[in-house]
């Protein structure tokens, strides 16, 4: 993946601050604010390692259940248009809207 690293389920960013010459990134797709930085490539990734490492322990501490990304349900607005035809695309195809979006999403990202 472009621009993100992985590491026990958790997704972490990239970024080059240009001014300050430094890495830094944050865990994505959670709330919980996460960041990192440093001053390499190599530095980052056990940077970024590191800070899911600390909070996952910090959740075990506090005996907190710690945030997953993609939980497996989304809610999106569509607009009513939008809807009314996805509802009856749906329907022509004996789908329900969820299975019908599901199935657009997944030939969409496999291209």
């Amino acid at each position: 993946m472009k621009d993100l690293m992985h590491y026990k389920g958790y997704y972490g960013s990239v970024h080059l601050d240009n001014e300050d010459l430094i890495l830094h990134g944050k865990v994505e797709f959670i709330r919980a604010l996460i960041n990192y930085e440093a001053t390499d490539a190599k530095g980052l990734r056990k940077a970024f390692e590191e800070a899911v490492d600390d909070y996952l322990e910090m959740c075990d501490t506090k005996k907190m259940k710690p945030e997953q990304p993609f939980k497996g349900s989304l809610n999106i607005r569509l607009g009513s248009e939008l809807h009314r035809r996805v509802a009856i695309a749906a329907e022509q195809q004996h789908l329900t809207i969820n299975k019908f979006i599901m199935n657009t999403l997944e030939h969409f990202v496999e291209g």
